[in-house]
């Protein structure tokens, strides 16, 4: 009795650090942003690229070969860390808070649309053309003023799942190894998982990877902003009635999600074509209202801070709640 109360004990301990080290990593990332210097996340993308590199040939086989190395490896380094300060709570909580103020990118992005929002309302285009390249990977060079701040929102929008409620999400259901597992798959999704003749097939893997691990946190985010509406001078009925409407019309299985909700809270409309470099794609309409502009993108900010927050809240809570372990399921099954 005294020795299943002791792992009890030690198992509650665990899941409180957890959410002590999302909290903690989620206030540091508020108040300083990205790590300038020696970013792990950069150093991920140079590893990832030599490996590439060396493993690519344009086939599934290959590119699933890459993702598992390049997934795995710091998942299993992860979990090995986890291993160690199984019965140190306050170690985890450090190391909780460093991993998750690595992976997150909240205030980035927030400063980003900011910028962006600065330079429309000033009227210069020109500089908001030369920094939409931080936010998304369109070309700028013949957006107006509506296009650059559609844009923006819509980055926002996606990136509010991507960035945020995604780690959060994960690292509340798998700690240190949900963080950097998830941070690692999304960062292989922007490396290898566009549309292009060299990654058609090898890149395939990744990007499917990143649209299953996506799939809850993206639902989540379109939730948290359909009860965040009021924020930005939104409805929630009107953004549950867009949200339902028009989330499954995005032909990817979770921007969608998270475009569809932001449009109906700011009362904007999105979509339409996208110009990329050397290619363009013609998305649906999301949402009713008139195409958005600078005064949208400071919106977009906001609501995408409280969606943060309550992500958040929601994370710790679900890190903190004890759960049962395989072996205590089994002697429970036995009785």
């Amino acid at each position: 009795m005294r020795a299943d109360g002791q792992r009890r004990g030690v198992r509650l301990s665990s899941g409180v650090a957890t959410a002590a080290g999302l909290v903690a990593g989620y206030a540091l990332d508020a108040a300083l942003g990205d790590p300038r210097r020696f970013h792990p996340v950069a150093g991920f993308g140079r590893a990832a690229g030599a490996l590439e590199r060396r493993l690519y040939h344009p086939g599934h086989g290959a590119g699933a070969a890459f993702t598992a190395i390049a997934v795995g490896t710091p998942v299993l380094a992860a979990a090995a860390a986890t291993a160690a300060t199984r019965r140190r709570p306050l170690a985890r909580a450090a190391l909780v808070a460093a991993g998750t103020w690595t992976v997150l990118g909240g205030r980035t992005l927030r400063t980003e649309a900011k910028v962006m929002a600065k330079a429309l309302k000033r009227g210069d285009v020109p500089a908001a053309r030369a920094r939409l390249n931080h936010l998304c990977g369109r070309d700028p060079s013949t957006l107006d003023e509506p296009e650059l701040a559609r844009a923006t929102v819509e980055s926002v929008a996606e990136n509010t799942s991507d960035a945020v409620v995604a780690p959060l999400f994960w690292g509340a259901v798998a700690g240190l190894p949900g963080l950097v597992g998830y941070r690692a798959a999304n960062t292989l999704d922007a490396m290898v998982g566009h549309r292009s003749r060299r990654y058609a097939r090898f890149g395939t893997p990744a990007a499917r990877l990143d649209d299953l691990l996506n799939l809850v946190p993206s639902r989540l985010t379109g939730l948290l902003a359909v009860a965040a509406a009021p924020v930005v001078h939104g409805e929630r009925a009107e953004t549950w009635r867009v949200w339902r409407r028009d989330r499954n019309d995005h032909p990817s299985p979770n921007a969608g999600q998270c475009e569809s909700a932001f449009a109906g809270a700011l009362r904007v409309r999105l979509g339409g074509r996208n110009i990329y470099f050397g290619r363009s794609e013609t998305r649906p309409f999301l949402g009713d209202g008139p195409r958005p502009t600078a005064r949208h993108i400071t919106r977009a900010a906001r609501l995408s801070a409280t969606v943060g927050l309550a992500a958040l809240a929601i994370s710790a809570l679900i890190a903190a709640t004890p759960r049962p372990t395989p072996v205590r399921l089994f002697r429970r099954g036995a009785r």
